[in-house]
């Protein structure tokens, strides 16, 4: 690695979106913690440093400070939100709290030329997320730009090469936001570009190698695309070292297990372990509709099954190592151990979910990476087409799509209904114009009238977003035929089902799933 630019986590939602942007416009970018040492920070070559936003205000007690050695390491730095408030507060200036929050677009009024907003309008759309405002700046900064809440809505120290903005460029919502980081990175930092994906999978191996060393690992295999490229760039790593565990836990999607052994077994010729643990599932869930208690359970009992497998298939290892396929979303929103200043916002069983005493060390190979770079590393690896452009598909699988208590009728109504908003989608097309699609089974019964009788049945959501990084997303506008079709479909194939609702609900404020 020859340059980098790092992104110091103050606890953002959208902070590994930052990482993201970067490694797009072809620099390396890796997020640390916001505290994290000098020479932890300068080893990675580092041409310049982003703040990301967090939840904190700077002059809250314990909030996360900047970091000592950043003022005088002679390295451009671009605060943003959270981060900007916190060059102010460190250097000299104030920060104020705002009567009302400034949240969601604004229009950014540029003052005069900036490196920083080269090749950008004088007047562009952003996206603001702040309830503290800049009142003063410190000394030397002048400020760039404005918004009808924020008179410092961006400002900038260029002989320091220091900049701050209190609006969010790593968002698609700010529509100049990549040039902004363009010219931060490249007209600022100095950046020569030239890195790829590739290189993705190539640091991955690396990694798993250094990892695991000459010892076994099993990978629990989910069906999804994550857990797949995830057992791949593992048995690149160590070979048939790697043993892939399949459980089949009562909560899959109709077909899941046979597509999963058929792939695996006879196109990738992966050593696979098919287990059938549904009954120990759905004992362990019966009754439970917190959609929390349910994620921990699962996660749980997941980790125990692999337990077993694990010192069954490597005797002699005290601590065998677990592969998972856990993203960088799926971190951002558990607030896992390396993210103390995140805010939970649901657990992901993989994550969040883990018991305190699981025996099982974890190697993780895409966790600080997004859906579609695993998607740009399933190709590299070989994995068929249909298994990369797949959407992806929850850990807990259809007990998180089953709102409120789970029994066997229930999943397999769901299994019956998703199945035929699945096909439909493949049928017209445009399954790869949606990046996520799915029914969900709520907890609501409504009158119905069918064959001149009175029906009192399940209600049933039909959901499918469009997305490019699964942090952020919009439901997808798909053709009222093409609705009508599944919904007519779902009344007369289903027999508990008399009423289809259709989800057109943003991330955020919604999340994709619906637990």
């Amino acid at each position: 690695m020859n340059e980098s630019i790092l992104v110091l986590d103050f606890g953002s939602q959208t902070a590994q979106l930052i990482v993201r942007r970067i490694r797009e416009l072809g620099v390396y970018s890796e997020l640390l913690p916001h505290d994290v040492a000098e020479r932890d920070a300068l080893a990675r070559a580092p041409r310049g440093i982003v703040l990301s936003g967090g939840p904190a205000s700077v002059y809250a007690a314990g909030a996360p400070a900047l970091p000592g050695w950043l003022p005088d390491a002679g390295l451009p730095v671009l605060g943003i939100c959270y981060g900007m408030q916190l060059q102010a507060h460190a250097l000299g200036g104030a920060v104020e709290g705002l009567q009302h929050r400034e949240f969601g677009p604004a229009t950014l009024h540029v003052d005069g030329a900036s490196a920083l907003f080269a090749d950008t309008p004088d007047e562009q759309l952003v996206w603001m997320s702040h309830g503290d405002h800049i009142a003063r700046l410190p000394a030397g900064f002048v400020t760039l730009a404005r918004s009808p809440g924020a008179p410092h809505a961006a400002a900038g120290d260029e002989h320091r090469r220091w900049y701050g903005m209190q609006f969010h460029p790593e968002v698609r919502h700010t529509a100049h936001g990549d040039t902004i980081l363009r010219n931060f990175i490249y007209r600022i930092c100095g950046c020569a570009g030239g890195w790829r994906a590739e290189h993705v999978v190539d640091d991955a191996i690396a990694r798993v190698r250094a990892q695991i060393g000459p010892r076994h690992a099993i990978c629990g295999l989910s069906g999804g695309v994550d857990s797949a490229v995830a057992a791949l760039l593992v048995h690149r790593a160590i070979g048939d070292r790697l043993t892939c565990v399949f459980v089949d836990n009562g909560l899959l999607r109709r077909g899941e297990a046979q597509q999963v052994v058929e792939t695996f077994r006879e196109h990738l010729r992966v050593p696979l372990v098919v287990v059938d643990a549904a009954a120990r599932f759905l004992d362990a869930l019966a009754g439970v509709t917190d959609p929390e208690q349910k994620r921990v359970i699962i996660g749980e009992h997941f980790i125990r099954v692999f337990e077993r497998e694990a010192r069954r298939l490597i005797a002699d290892d005290e601590r065998p190592f677990l592969v998972q396929g856990t993203l960088y979303p799926d971190v951002i929103e558990s607030r896992a151990p390396d993210r103390q200043r995140g805010v939970t916002i649901k657990t992901h069983h993989n994550v969040g979910g883990l018991p305190a005493d699981m025996q099982l060390s974890l190697v993780e190979p895409l966790r600080y990476l997004f859906k579609d770079e695993v998607r740009a590393a399933g190709s590299l690896l070989g994995l068929p087409d249909a298994w990369v452009w797949r959407h992806p598909f929850p850990g807990p699988g259809l007990a998180v799509r089953v709102l409120g208590a789970i029994t066997v009728g229930r999943l397999e109504t769901l299994r019956a209904a998703d199945a035929i908003f699945l096909e439909e989608l493949h049928a017209a097309g445009l399954y790869r114009a949606t990046q996520q699609a799915f029914a969900v089974l709520l907890p609501v019964r409504s009158v119905g009238v069918m064959g001149d009788g009175r029906t009192y049945g399940e209600t049933l959501a039909l959901r499918a977003v469009t997305t490019d990084d699964f942090m952020t997303a919009d439901w997808a506008r798909l053709p009222p035929e093409l609705l009508a079709r599944v919904s007519s479909r779902i009344v007369n194939e289903v027999p508990a089902v008399n009423r289809v609702v259709y989800d057109i609900s943003s991330k955020p404020p919604a999340t994709i799933e619906w637990e």
